[in-house]
């Protein structure tokens, strides 16, 4: 069911909550169909279905309150093959029963469970009764761990009584609760909290299954906290990044070309949003942007100017006037 992030249906960022109430199942077919990752919805009592969708963007995050009766939502392969987009969903199950299925992997979802999935590749999400739940979606660079790390955690329950499921699910949670006053700034920041949350939250998971995980995709997560840590260090490169893991750039490169990324673009694109981020800062709105660019590795203003507006298609005082 988790029509996230639709085409009709959410309202661009920093916009009002948008609200999308099924007039009939083929009516929610039809907004499952529309959404950013297009899903195909199937229903045993069709004729007495029932479905909302509160949503809202901030920033980068697409954050929806699904309410329905029963039915089921398949992500295909021939919906897959229709974009080359790829993002990641976080469920949260507020009321009812959740079944996500991926990877070959199970997850029963029960009040305040959370789990992850990719829509890049098939899933499915079942509901037998009335169900509600929060549905988190992210693009996949939007966290610092790498895709195939958060893939072998797809389909895989976060109980709500878990250490950090107990503290991510209740801040999600009030994130439902409050859409409507999740404007401007602020809202941007708080989904960026999330997201942090969220990560802090995988990696936990990570590595209490950190036996079970690839070498390689051990080696990927490490790099990127590493990066994560010196970002605002004008030094960093693939050499000293390569020099503190012990391997050479060449093997770097091998690790992050398997994620579809080079080393510098990822240090640069993870720069950019840093800096975007805070232009909208109400705690910076005093730091004048060249400091701000600064904090995030950029020394040379000018190519920080340029390299912001090749990413985002404005210069940097452009998008803070814009909070």
């Amino acid at each position: 069911m988790t029509a996230v992030a639709a085409r009709p249906s959410l309202s661009p960022a920093g916009q009002d909550v948008h609200t999308s109430t099924a007039e009939s199942f083929d009516h929610w077919r039809h907004l499952v169909a529309e959404s950013f990752v297009p899903l195909a919805a199937s229903s045993k009592d069709a004729d007495n279905f029932r479905g909302r969708m509160r949503a809202r963007r901030l920033d980068r995050v697409a954050v929806v309150e699904v309410s329905s009766t029963s039915h089921e939502v398949h992500r295909t392969p021939a919906l897959i093959a229709q974009s080359n987009q790829r993002y990641f969903k976080l469920n949260l199950q507020l009321q009812g029963t959740g079944l996500l299925i991926q990877d070959n992997r199970e997850a029963v979802l029960q009040p305040g469970d959370l789990s992850i999935y990719d829509t890049s590749r098939p899933y499915t999400l079942a509901f037998e009764g009335d169900a509600r739940l929060m549905v988190v979606m992210f693009p996949w660079d939007a966290l610092s761990l790498p895709p195939d790390c958060i893939a072998q955690l797809s389909a895989v329950r976060m109980a709500a009584d878990g250490a950090l499921a107990s503290i991510v699910g209740p801040f999600i949670a009030h994130l439902a609760e409050n859409l409507d006053a999740l404007g401007g700034p602020s809202g941007s920041r708080l989904a960026a909290n999330a997201l942090d949350l969220v990560s802090t939250m995988l990696h936990s998971e990570l590595d209490m299954s950190a036996d079970r995980m690839r070498p390689q995709a051990l080696l990927a997560a490490s790099v990127r906290e590493f990066i994560d840590a010196h970002l605002a260090d004008p030094l960093l490169s693939p050499a000293s990044i390569a020099a503190a893991h012990f391997i050479s750039t060449r093997h770097l490169h091998n690790v992050f070309h398997e994620s579809g990324a080079t080393v510098a673009s990822w240090i640069r694109a993870q720069r950019l949003e840093g800096a975007r981020r805070e232009l909208r800062d109400p705690l910076l709105a005093g730091m004048p942007v060249g400091a701000v660019a600064a904090r995030w590795g950029f020394l040379d203003a000018a190519h920080f100017s340029r390299s912001f507006r090749d990413a985002f298609g404005e210069s940097p005082s452009d998008w803070r006037r814009g909070a």
